[in-house]
């Protein structure tokens, strides 16, 4: 276990005590999601930007509804309307939370989703909004989308887990074999489009937004909803076999990055390794850049494609099944960051929910509740709300330790100090640090411990005293 650790946070050789370990080349941005409190009122939106202010959050993930913001979304009748005309929609909070996201200069990633309209599915008859999509319909939909927020979006993408019936539906045909692919290639050129159509002459929509795991085929007899395994869904949506040789009927998709949803599928964290090799958790990441390697080379998407990890969380207790201690919650969500930013082909990580879901019921895009958030239901806060501004990462190496963090508030280089207890002791200093001019910041100690902290003084003088992080 010791051996799999080390290679999960990308082990260097220590050097002498005090050194630097050498930091990536590369920053990337963090998307916060918090649909229930930024999509909520006036007053409670304006209290939780001011919140993720203090917790450095310069970017937000958005998913727009297709359904909520539609005309007679229930009817199996479609309304007689122009479709591309925004001011046909209600568009609700989306409104004034991407005008305060313009307004503050933060990066805007937009997934346009499920469920959609009664009347724009097939035959018109799932009261869901999830069975095979129209792909007209949605491309009107999305030349309304474009027009309407483009110039507060940064990053568009398509759909939401569309390898999850929860999402999009079918996923498997009669036969056990993967649908929801093919489905969702016409949702992405069609959406794609739309966005051409709003004036957009090279929109940068991403592509996936796949859910971590699934199944390659199945037996029809014990069901369909299931999920479809995200590479799977990958080489189905980019018309590639087995062996990644794509159709010659099918061209390039003109998809400007990958988003994926790497969480770990269990409580173990992002030391998981699921079985089947077409599953994707933030512990076996390699195997999405390598299969974007293989479909650049069949030439389905361009060269050198980024990874976004749009979604992503540690769920906490009281969750039973995929809960783990508040305290290590911290641990494995710097870990998860850690890991992500040392891979060169990502280009974002993300923290889904600032307030756990209820334990019992549903989170805002239905299914069953996260509690991946910094605070409890309650809104207290957890270790992970002190955790997130300033994360930190410590693991063992032969007799000594490699330090790893970032101070996300800062926004550039800053200096910091780092505390290390041992035993039973109190925190005293190690040493202070300077950052890189991201705020990221490595450190070699051969000072052994039980657990270490980071403590900050932002230039307004706001104190930042990051939770005890033990050693892994």
């Amino acid at each position: 276990m010791r051996k799999l650790l080390c290679a999960l946070l990308l082990c260097s050789t220590l050097g002498a005590a005090g050194a630097s370990p050498a930091l990536a080349s590369h920053g990337q941005v963090t998307y916060f999601e918090a649909p229930n409190e930024l999509l909520s009122s006036n007053a409670k939106r304006e209290k939780t930007v001011a919140k993720l202010q203090a917790l450095g959050v310069r970017a937000l993930r958005v998913q727009l509804f297709w359904r909520n913001v539609a005309p007679s979304p229930n009817s199996s009748r479609r309304p007689s309307f122009d479709a591309t005309n925004p001011a046909n929609y209600n568009w609700g909070q989306y409104v004034p939370l991407l005008a305060e996201a313009k307004a503050l200069h933060w990066a805007v990633l937009l997934t346009v989703t499920s469920p959609v309209p009664r009347w724009a599915t097939a035959g018109r008859k799932d009261r869901l909004g999830l069975t095979r999509p129209a792909g007209g319909e949605f491309q009107q939909f999305m030349t309304a989308v474009g027009r309407q927020f483009n110039p507060a979006v940064s990053l568009y993408a398509i759909w939401n887990e569309p390898n999850h019936p929860r999402f999009l539906r079918p996923q498997f045909d009669a036969r056990g074999n993967p649908a929801s692919p093919r489905i969702y290639r016409g949702l992405f050129q069609a959406g794609y489009e739309g966005l051409k159509a709003a004036g957009i002459p090279n929109p940068k929509v991403l592509f996936g937004e796949t859910a971590p795991g699934g199944e390659t085929k199945i037996n029809p007899r014990e069901g369909l909803l299931k999920d479809v395994a995200p590479l799977v869904f990958l080489r189905g949506a980019l018309c590639l076999d087995t062996r990644y040789r794509k159709s010659g009927t099918c061209g390039a998709l003109p998809a400007y990055g990958y988003a994926h949803h790497a969480y770990s599928m269990r409580a173990t964290g992002p030391f998981y390794i699921p079985p089947g090799r077409d599953n994707v958790t933030i512990g076996v990441l390699s195997r999405l850049s390598q299969a974007l390697d293989r479909a650049a080379s069949a030439h389905a998407i361009r060269s050198g494609m980024p990874i976004y990890l749009t979604e992503f969380g540690v769920n906490s207790k009281p969750n039973r099944f995929l809960g783990v201690p508040v305290g290590q919650q911290a641990e494995y969500d710097a870990i998860g960051e850690r890991i992500a930013y040392q891979n060169g082909r990502v280009a974002s990580f993300s923290q889904y929910l600032l307030k756990d879901d209820p334990l019992s019921g549903v989170g805002v895009s239905g299914g069953v509740g996260f509690q991946t958030g910094l605070e409890y239901l309650s809104g207290a806060p957890k270790p992970l709300y002190s955790g997130f501004p300033v994360p930190l990462t410590v693991s063992k190496r032969g007799r000594g330790f490699s330090l790893w963090g970032f101070v996300r508030p800062a926004g550039g280089q800053t200096t910091l100090t780092v505390e290390v207890r041992q035993g039973s002791k109190r925190f005293h200093k190690l040493k202070n640090v300077t950052t890189n001019g991201s705020g990221y910041w490595g450190l070699n100690s051969a000072t052994r411990g039980s657990s270490w902290r980071v403590v900050w003084h932002s230039p307004a003088g706001k104190l930042y005293t990051g939770p005890p992080i033990r050693a892994y």
